[in-house]
């Protein structure tokens, strides 16, 4: 369809632009919306308009998937500027998220807990970005403290997300017991890739050959359809997976 001469996509691209200079986002949004003005438009809409949704969330990876290949240092390098030339918390908090992303997790770490040692000290995706570090960076107890105080504040943040994050944490400290038991209860209540392929993942680092098997055939229905795009949005979660799973091989684990 077109309108006075120009596609519909190319309209829908135009207008989102626009958004993009009136409300500040971030530039790389018109590289996106011109370089692919259907999909992008698409994108840019879920992303901005339906904030906070389980559907928001995916997009982002998407777009933060198709950044990241482009220029994979970009984000942490202009959060960095940004950081020296104005040391706000906004773009402390900015540069924290960056830094874990690019795998520098002790500095995101200790980015993470500077922010927090301010006014922002309740912000609870803040805490939950400190959570995360905290466990890639190998302390756990650290994630936890975190993981507990989110669970204080609110029982809707990121259920999914801080219940599974929660459940590492428990198998990092080894409290087995605990972790298997959060996995099940996260499962049971969501389904779905992320529970069924972080439960797998623990199964596997503690060789229960029986259990992995059983949660590898419901994974392999779950992703037997999916596109190289869904497989990179996940691409992390797969890279541990796989992992622990030569892992119990190499260990001879049937």
């Amino acid at each position: 369809m077109y309108i006075f001469g120009i596609g519909l996509h190319v309209v829908l691209a135009l207008i989102c632009a626009v958004h993009v200079v009136r409300t500040g986002q971030p530039n790389y949004w018109l590289f996106i919306l011109f370089a692919f003005p259907g999909l992008g438009s698409l994108v840019y809409v879920l992303t901005v308009y339906l904030p906070g949704s389980r559907l928001q969330r995916q997009a982002g990876k998407v777009v933060k998937s198709a950044v990241k290949a482009l220029d994979p240092t970009r984000e942490l390098r202009e959060a960095a500027d940004a950081y020296a030339y104005a040391p706000t918390a906004q773009n402390q908090m900015r540069l924290a998220a960056a830094q874990l992303e690019a795998g520098q997790t002790e500095a995101a770490v200790a980015s993470y807990e500077a922010c927090l040692t301010g006014p922002f000290a309740n912000d609870l995706e803040l805490r939950w970005g400190a959570a995360r570090a905290a466990l890639t960076a190998g302390k756990p107890a650290q994630a936890l403290s975190h993981l507990d105080f989110i669970a204080t504040q609110s029982r809707d943040f990121r259920p999914q997300e801080t219940q599974l994050l929660r459940a590492r944490a428990l198998a990092a400290l080894g409290d087995q017991a605990g972790a298997q038991a959060q996995f099940e209860a996260t499962l049971a209540r969501f389904g779905g890739f992320e529970p069924t392929a972080e439960f797998a993942t623990w199964a596997a680092e503690q060789r229960n050959s029986a259990l992995h098997a059983q949660l590898a055939q419901q994974l392999q229905g779950i992703t037997a359809r999916w596109d190289r795009g869904t497989r990179e949005v996940h691409a992390e979660v797969l890279r541990r997976l796989s992992q622990a799973e030569k892992a119990m091989k190499a260990d001879g684990a049937d």
